[in-house]
């Protein structure tokens, strides 16, 4: 038996603070010597291995299909942007992530101020904010549930109905996210490019469903980052098929058509997400939500977070949907500036923009020696931020947020300086 204290006896392993592993496995030879032969088994000796592990490579922890995962990237924080500039964060026209400029209704800065119970988890099931929802859509609060961003239900939605290599249908160029997430939950993905106009390509869509049967497809509308809208016929021929159709209408109020999200009381196979970001001014707060058939709804419940909506977000979402009439306003003003920016944006020699129904224009440079990426990072220096995707689809256009009128003024000024 080895000593664990004061001097070894003669015949045992003698071990020092530090051992390395060549000079145990010689000392453990030498224990197993002739001489010690006889209190040794003779399975033991022959399987002798070192009693020092190395340590594993943190990579190892890691499932496998994660370790290749390319990051999201997201739009700069503004204080980060602020300071790259070098221009205050009040004199950078931010046009790059699709926010609303003129931010939620003043309810919601007050009942923030006026928030109780902060210390105090939040209700799970956000039964105040759900009520308001139901009267604000027309749906039954039994088909809603509230997420963390419409990011965290699209997360959700894939945990709770992916299995490892299942597939997924995108639709590219589109949010990026649905590719993201179907990465992270391990599925595969089957692109179906749209049409060179934006539209979907529903026959190569239905040929898709037929041959790689699969679990889920990402349908956006108004389509980021274009602004197309799907047409009712089109939608309704993919939801014949075996297929869950998850709609994202993140844009849907800058559109002329209403949301669906009524829809999910007839079709067992669609799911509807919105969100606070664009329509209320909330982006900062994360607040999103869907429409779910009852059929589903019940084990998204049983999987999401307990605690996912917080107190401040539950608080202000609901003091937006008290003032509707700012929010009517807000997005009258948009869609207005929207087609003032279009109108002008159609004078532009080297920019083709495409109509929008939502709050940004996308724009095809179409002067070859004009990059797209390098009029983006002349923008910039002028102190305005548009978008610029890095992907093959997208690297000669750019995208423009919709702003107030004086963002729009600045833009072409310095698009004029830069040209």
């Amino acid at each position: 038996m080895l000593a664990l204290g004061g001097s070894p006896p003669a015949g045992t392993l003698s071990f020092s603070n530090t051992i390395t592993k060549q000079a145990f496995t010689t000392e453990l030879n030498g224990f197993f010597s002739a001489e010690n032969s006889s209190r040794c088994p003779s399975s033991i000796r022959a399987s002798a291995v070192p009693l020092v592990k190395e340590a594993a490579s943190g990579v190892n922890f890691i499932r496998p299909h994660l370790r290749n995962l390319a990051p999201y990237t997201p739009i700069e924080p503004f204080e980060i942007l602020s300071a790259r500039l070098g221009r205050a964060p009040q004199d950078i026209v931010k046009l790059d992530a699709n926010e609303n400029p003129y931010g939620p209704p003043p309810e919601v800065m007050e009942a923030l101020g006026n928030m109780q119970f902060p210390n105090i988890y939040p209700d799970p099931e956000s039964r105040r904010l759900r009520a308001a929802l139901a009267k604000d859509s027309g749906l039954g609060a039994e088909h809603i549930l509230v997420g963390c961003g419409a990011d965290e239900l699209i997360d959700l939605i894939m945990r709770c109905t992916l299995e490892q290599n299942d597939t997924v249908l995108d639709c590219p160029p589109t949010f990026t996210m649905y590719a993201f997430d179907t990465a992270v939950n391990g599925a595969n993905l089957v692109k179906v490019p749209r049409n060179k106009d934006f539209s979907l390509d529903v026959p190569a869509i239905l040929m898709a469903i037929e041959k790689h049967k699969p679990k889920l497809i990402f349908l956006t509308s108004p389509n980021n980052p274009d602004g197309s809208l799907i047409k009712e016929d089109e939608l309704l021929e993919i939801l014949k098929q075996d297929v869950l159709v998850v709609l994202d209408e993140a844009y849907i109020e800058f559109a002329s058509e209403p949301s669906r999200m009524t829809w999910v009381k007839e079709h067992e196979n669609l799911i509807v997400l919105r969100t606070f970001s664009k329509r209320a001014g909330l982006a900062g707060l994360r607040v999103g939500y869907g429409a779910f058939p009852l059929g589903i709804i019940d084990y998204l419940w049983r999987a999401k977070q307990p605690y996912n909506v917080s107190v401040a977000a539950e608080v202000a979402a609901c003091a937006a949907l008290d003032n509707t009439a700012y929010l009517e306003d807000v997005k009258v003003k948009l869609v207005n500036e929207r087609d003032r920016l279009y109108g002008l944006l159609l004078d532009v020699p080297f920019l083709t923009p495409y109509p929008s129904h939502s709050n940004f224009i996308l724009c095809s440079v179409t002067d070859a020696s004009k990059s797209a990426k390098q009029l983006k990072a002349d923008l910039a220096k002028e102190g305005v931020m548009v978008r610029h995707y890095d992907n093959q689809e997208l690297r000669n256009y750019i995208r423009i947020s919709v702003g107030k009128p004086q963002h729009t003024d600045a833009f072409f000024n310095a698009l004029a300086k830069v040209a």
